[in-house]
Formats: structure tokens, sequence, C-alpha cells
């Protein structure tokens, strides 16, 4: 039987599709197990149906047509259980239905195996025998093994188009899909699908006879891009924050670095035509940063890629297409872009929702500033099957409603107006602090990487930047930097937040993100080479970024330094010896130094356990939820297998959090959280119960958590946190936190409506 088995996975994976894979499978295990039937059912989750998709001994023309409700008879039963139903008699048995289309009246045994995938059921695979008979073990057994190969072997995307192959015909009534949170609000409108352009990785190379030429071609590319990434900045600065513009700064600094534009002028130089030249440097970037475990710094490989596609459209003078968009625009597609966004009128443009995706994304980004709802992740959504129709966002429970009906329409305008009234009601709280109703004050941060970030920080009434993130400049070029431009970066950080506090973090790189011009490769980057480590490591590089963030520390006080990855004693103390070093350093070449506030990231599960040590020896600690949670869960948050266990308001979590925050109080030293935590309002709440100093988030979020804050009572959160304490699994907690949100008028914080 083994060797059946790995010969018809071996012949399933050399299909072309999965059509033929089907058939395939259908007629090697009848003929493995000698019986007189073998079909394979798919899930359709979008409809709630099993759909006969392959069979070898029933009526070939019911393939396709036969739909079973899910549920529905023995094979919905064996879905439903996801486990297998066994029996000898079929029509006896009480979860049997006949369907007269299939031809199956003859057949009495009968054998149903789920074929599942993280939990989640794809489809079935039936064997049936005339004669009333139950399958053995061993058959069982075999079935069983080939369906968990072939959970493995299909993709859900090819089921996905399989199913829309077989049926062509329009929607009918209502359809509700369902994402991953990307950004909140609501939205009623009409579907325009988009498709890519010409794809930058099919760009071929091309020897030419003239270099320069073709450099003085790619040269003014670049000029011109950059030309109307001004425009478009200058478009959107009457309806974006300034930190929501960011992003033409990020596009444009991208095209000044010496990465994307020198190292495609050096290949060009060496004899291939600007468009293959481009499509090499881009895809070279691109890949290092999707690489990289730090989400922030893995979603900029989609910019870089859309980036290069803007390029290289201007290098083939490529006609852009005017289309036309409704009033009210869904822009709905397999994977939008930040210039397909760019390209909706602002006004216009009311939602968004793509199959790939994810909430750290730069249209993200940008669709959360423009306070337009976006759900993505949408793995069933069937987008060529859509444009026209009319389609609800709902960013709060992240679904998409495809063809509301009349009464589910009216009650998504009825929300989409109330919220409006409380984005509205929320702007007056800008200048206020973040304090609750018995005077309890916290400081809201924010997290940052981009100049743009720091600018819009600083109009948006926050009290400091918790987190920059140095390395995204070393990343954006094709050498370490040196003291001098570090300095001059760190120097202008720290000139846009002043007074307020920024703390800068120290670089945090590693085989999960490896810088383009410093590769690391290892088995398992997350337990290995990577930030406080490579730091101390590579003393030169260290001393060298600690020198000019001291320098503009220097010129400016509210310098503060971040040390990230600290797993005990040892490595904080090797740190400081080498900060206070280049101290002496610079004041013997003259340099006046003012010693800055100095700080750890609490990431690791070490360094909880020695806090009370760690603590004594820095000026302030920083909690960096999404590491911690990461390595206290040992769940990787980016494996889709386990992603689902990754929860932040785990037991555990919360109570790492609170010893840390137990040792810095013991101490008279603040504690602080940035990461995913900070600004979800539940956690932001038991943070806040626990007497954590202050929260680091993405700015948009900071005006919901302050409303939080002012509202309720911090004595009464404490009742709150101890019965949460009490709690043993996430959910459960999480339910408990938003219930108490609800009870104090908060529940628009969770979802629209009052």
């Amino acid at each position: 039987m083994l060797d059946i088995l790995r010969r018809i996975v071996q012949d399933i994976n050399a299909t072309r599709d999965l059509s033929e894979a089907l058939n395939l499978i259908v007629v090697e295990v009848k003929a493995a197990i000698h019986t007189d039937v073998c079909s394979v059912y798919m899930t359709d989750h979008t409809r709630g149906e099993h759909v006969l998709m392959a069979t070898d001994g029933l009526r070939p023309g019911a393939v396709g047509k036969v739909r079973l409700k899910l549920g529905q008879g023995l094979t919905g039963l064996a879905a439903t259980r996801a486990e297998p139903v066994n029996v000898d008699n079929a029509p006896a048995h009480p979860a049997f239905r006949y369907i007269a289309a299939t031809g199956e009246a003859p057949f009495r045994g009968f054998i149903g195996v789920p074929i599942v995938r993280r939990r989640k059921v794809f489809g079935v695979l039936v064997s049936q025998q005339r004669e009333q008979r139950k399958y053995t073990a061993d058959e069982e057994s075999f079935l069983v093994t080939l369906a968990a190969q072939l959970a493995g072997c299909i993709n859900q995307a090819e089921i996905r188009q399989a199913l829309e192959r077989l049926d062509d015909d329009a929607l009918s009534g209502t359809l509700f899909l369902e994402g991953v949170a990307s950004a909140r609000g609501l939205a009623i409108g009409e579907a325009v699908v988009v498709f890519p352009a010409t794809a930058l990785d099919r760009v071929p190379d091309k020897d030419i006879d003239d270099p320069e030429a073709e450099a003085s071609r790619f040269r003014q590319a670049v000029a011109a891009e950059l030309a109307e990434l001004q425009r478009l900045s200058e478009r959107m600065r009457l309806l974006l924050a300034a930190g929501d513009r960011a992003l033409f700064d990020a596009y444009g600094l991208l095209l000044s670095s010496d990465s994307l534009v020198n190292g495609t002028l050096e290949r060009i130089i060496a004899g291939n035509w600007a468009p293959g030249a481009l499509r090499a440097t881009v895809l070279e970037y691109a890949n290092i940063f999707a690489e990289m475990d730090d989400p922030y710094l893995r979603e900029r490989a989609a910019d870089i890629l859309d980036l290069g596609q803007r390029l290289l459209d201007r290098l083939q003078e490529e006609q852009v297409v005017n289309r036309h968009y409704p009033d009210h625009t869904i822009l709905m597609g397999e994977e939008i872009s930040v210039s397909q966004l760019l390209d909706v009128p602002p006004e216009k443009l009311k939602g968004l929702v793509s199959v790939r995706g994810t909430g750290t994304s730069h249209v993200a980004l940008l669709a959360r500033g423009l306070g337009v709802p976006a759900v993505f992740g949408v793995s069933n959504l069937p987008p060529g099957r859509l444009n026209g129709r009319e389609v609800a966002v709902d960013g709060y429970t992240v679904r998409v409603c495809i063809q509301p009906s009349s009464a589910l329409r009216q009650e998504y305008l009825k929300l989409i107006a109330e919220e409006a009234e409380l984005s509205r009601g929320l702007q007056h709280l800008r200048d206020l602090p973040a304090e609750t109703l018995d005077q309890h004050r916290l400081e809201l941060h924010a997290n940052s990487g981009l100049f743009a970030d720091i600018a819009a920080a600083r109009n948006s009434g926050v009290q400091g930047v918790g987190l920059y993130r140095s390395e995204l400049h070393f990343f954006l070029r094709d050498r370490f930097p040196g003291e001098e431009e570090q300095a001059t970066i760190y120097t202008r950080v720290l000139r846009i937040m002043e007074p307020h506090p920024v703390v800068l973090r120290t670089l945090d790189v590693g085989g999960d993100k490896p810088l383009p011009y410093f590769p690391i490769s290892e088995q398992n980057p997350f337990l290995g080479w990577r930030g406080i480590r490579i730091s101390l490591d590579q003393p030169d590089l260290f001393k060298t970024q600690l020198r000019a963030m001291l320098r503009a520390g220097a010129v400016y006080p509210n310098l503060a330094i971040l040390f990230p990855m600290i797993g005990g004693v040892g490595e904080l103390s090797e740190a400081l010896d080498l900060l206070r070093c280049s101290e002496v350093e610079l004041r013997e070449d003259g340099v006046p130094v003012r010693t800055p506030r100095v700080g750890i990231m609490v990431e690791v599960p070490s360094a909880v356990y020695q806090i009370d040590r760690l603590v004594r020896m820095v000026d302030f600690v920083s909690v960096g939820s999404n590491d911690l949670t990461q390595y206290l869960l040992a769940v990787d948050r980016n494996n889709d297998r386990v992603a689902k266990l990754y929860d932040p308001l785990h037991p555990a979590v919360l109570l790492a959090i609170r010893q840390v925050v137990e040792g810095g109080q013991a101490a008279g030293k603040p504690v602080g959280v940035c990461g995913e935590m900070a600004g979800d309002p539940a956690s932001a709440l038991l943070l806040m119960a626990m007497g954590v100093d202050s929260l680091s988030m993405n700015l948009g979020s900071l005006l919901k958590i302050k409303w939080m804050i002012r509202s309720i009572r911090y004595e009464a959160t404490q009742d709150v946190l101890a019965e949460a304490m009490r709690m043993d699994n996430a959910a459960a907690i999480r339910e408990h936190a938003n219930t108490f949100l609800d009870q104090q008028g908060l529940s628009s914080l969770l979802r629209v409506g009052k």
C-alpha cells in the first residue's frame, strides 16, 4: 500500500491542474482498493455546498452538477464530523441522501474520508461498493493517509478557481466572505475589479549597444516618477495627514537610494537594457524584504515591487487606461497595489477588498489614513465575477457582503452614518491628555521608521516616539551608513519631535531580516544571530551607530536609546560598556556629549525572568509584545499553519507582562509596551490596568485608544484585570475585556452601532 500511495502522490504532483489531479485520483484509488466507485467532492464554503468534482463509477454527467448542502448525506456527515464515515449498508443509514443524477442506486458499501488541512475541510474522498460490506481497517487507513497527502497537494486557490469554472452564471442572493483585519470602517458601493499590469518578473534580459544612452533613459524615468510622486502628494495634501503621506516620502527615498537606482544603473552599464536591469534589482531587494520576520519591514517588499512596476511602465511607455470609477468605488482584486489605489479619485474611493495582503502593508496604511475600510486575505473571493456588483465592506467584523439585501443595505447605511459621527467626535481629543476619569494618566507614543511618520506623529498629539526602527535606513543602502550619515538622520528625527522624547532602537537585523550587503543564512533565524547579538559581535558597527546617536543627542536633548533582543545581564552589560566607551571617544574628539536615557526591549522570556536585575541597569523598559508573544507561545505569527494560536491576550503573555511591570515599579522605572497590543482596545485596557506607563502604536489607533482611556475609571479596570488573570484562555479574556468596554459605552471601538 505504501508504494501505491507514493505513486499516486507522485502522479498528482505531476499533473497540470486540479481537474486533472482529481480525475487521476479517482481512477487510481478505485484500482488500488478494488472498489466499484471512487469520487471526490470539493467543498465550496462560499455557497455552503459539496460539489462532485470527479468520479470513476458514477454517471460522468453528474460531475459539476451534483451539489450537496453542507452536512447533507453521508458525504456531508464525513465533512461535518471531520472524520471517516464507513457503513456497510448506506441506504439504511439515517443520514443517507439518494441523488438520482449520480446513478448510485445499486451501491451499498460506503466510506467517506474528509480532506482536511489546518482544521479546514477541503472536500471528501468517497468510495462505494455494490455489495453490502464495510471497508476494512487497512482500506480506511489507506484512504485517510491519502486524503492527508491530498490536502497538502491541493491549493485552496485552485479549488476556488475550479469551482468558478463550473459555474459561470451570475451570483444570486447575498454572499458573505471573511478576510483578515486590515483597516476598520464600513462602506458600501460598486465593485471595480483591477488586474495587475505586465508583470515585472516577466521582463527578459537584453543586450544593448549603448549603455550610456540606456542609463540616461532610466534616469529620465526616475526623474519623471519623482515628479509624479510629488504631484500625487500634493493631490493628497488636503485629504491625508502628513504621516499618512509618508508613502510618497518612502517612494522618494527608494528612488534616491543607492540600492535601487545605483544597483539598476550598474546592471545597465554592464550591458543589460533598462527594464531587465530594473527587474533584477527590484526582485533582488524585494526578496530580501519579503523574507524578513518583522511585519513592517516585510511589507516593504510590496512597496519596492510596486515602485518597480511604476518605473517599468514609464520605461516601456505603456498607455494608462483611463478607467471609469463610480462615485462609491469598492476597489477589488487579487492584490491591490499602491498605484492602483492612487489611480482612484480619493473622493470616490470607499473601500478595498483583495485576496492577498495584510494590515501592515502600505496599501492598508494608506487606507487607514484615508479613512477607507479594507478587508484583505479573502481567500475565497472570486474577483473576476464581481465587477459592477454592489459590495459592502465591514472592517470591524472583517467581512465582505456581496449583493446585500435591501434591509441589510439600509442597516449598513445607518451604521456608516454613525461611524462618520464618531470620527468627527474624536478630533477634539487631539491635544487632550490620555487621562482616565479618576486622573490616572498614560503617555501615548507612535511607532515609526520614516521621516514622514515622525512628522505625522508631531502633528497628531502624541507625546513621543516610542519606537524608531533605525534599521530601515540601513536597508535602503548598498553599504553600512557611516557615522556622519547616521548622525544627520537621527538629528533630523530628534529635531522634528522636540521636545517630545524619541526612542531610537539600535540596529535590529538578522537571518529573519538580513541586510542586502550583509547576508545571514540560518536554519532557524528566529533563534539565531539577530538584534543585539549582531551588534555585540560587530562592535565597530555598533559603536558607529552609538556615536551617531550620541552626536544627535548632543544637539537635541530628547534622545533615548533602546537595545533590542536583550536576553540577559551579560548582554546588557556589554552594550552599556560600548555605549560608555563611545561617550568617552566623542569627548576625546572634542564633541560634547549628553548622556541619554537608555532602555531595553523585553521580547524574549529570559529577560522576563531577569527583569529585577535588568531594570536596575537601565532607565526604562519597553515590552516588544509581538516577539514576546511569539517566543512565549512558540508560534511563528507569519506561519498560517499556527497563526491562529498567536494571541497577545494569552494568559501566559499577560502574566509575563505583569511581571515586567511589577519589576519596573519596584525599581521606580517606567515600563512601556509597543506592538499590536498597544493599539488594540481590549489589550490596551488590561495593560493600563497593570500599570503600564506608556503605549506606543500606529497613529491610526491613537485617538480611539485615547477616547477609551478618557472614558473609564482606572479603579474600575482593576476588577477587570483581576478577573481576566483568573481566566485560562485568550478568547475568554478578550470577551471579558470587550464586555467591559461595551458597558462603558465604548462599543464603537469594537464595532459600529450604539
